[in-house]
């Protein structure tokens, strides 16, 4: 009974000995200040990365501004949208039986919204903001932000 006791008080001893030493001990981590910079341009990165499509393209907005069984109404309004609006690229479709011109390349919706304003006071009948893949070239500005940050 006695090495029972003894057995117990050496075993009590014994951890509380070692939760003493175990808070005893700190640990400090010094950060390199340019792991901040790499997350930052990953995260950009991951950002135009992830509006990119399989085949190179980018998920973005279009503008629907007809849809006709006429080649010929299809052919008119894309070469007066080319006229109007010249820095805009027109894209003409053929689904069959329908044309479908769209106009833009918009990676932000807010974007051909306001586009889609200016459009509408030409072709009242219906202009639809469209989820197409587009034509985008990072600009300057994306390439540097990239690299800056």
């Amino acid at each position: 009974m006695k090495a029972a006791i003894k057995k117990g008080i050496l075993i009590f001893l014994l951890t509380a000995w070692a939760g003493a030493l175990q808070a005893q001990d700190t640990v400090v981590v010094r950060k390199d200040s340019r792991l901040d910079m790499l997350t930052a341009k990953q995260a950009a990165y991951n950002k135009l990365a992830g509006k990119m499509t399989n085949n190179g393209l980018y998920r973005g907005y279009r503008l629907q501004v007809i849809n006709t069984r006429s080649r010929e109404q299809a052919f008119q309004v894309k070469s007066e949208l080319l006229r109007r609006f010249p820095d805009e690229k027109t894209y003409l479709l053929y689904q069959s039986p329908y044309f479908k011109v769209r106009i833009g390349n918009f990676l932000e919706r807010s974007a051909a919204e306001e586009f889609k304003r200016m459009v509408a006071k030409q072709y009242p009948q219906g202009v639809y903001v469209i989820d197409d893949a587009i034509e985008y070239k990072p600009t300057e500005q994306d390439e540097a932000d990239l690299s800056t940050e």
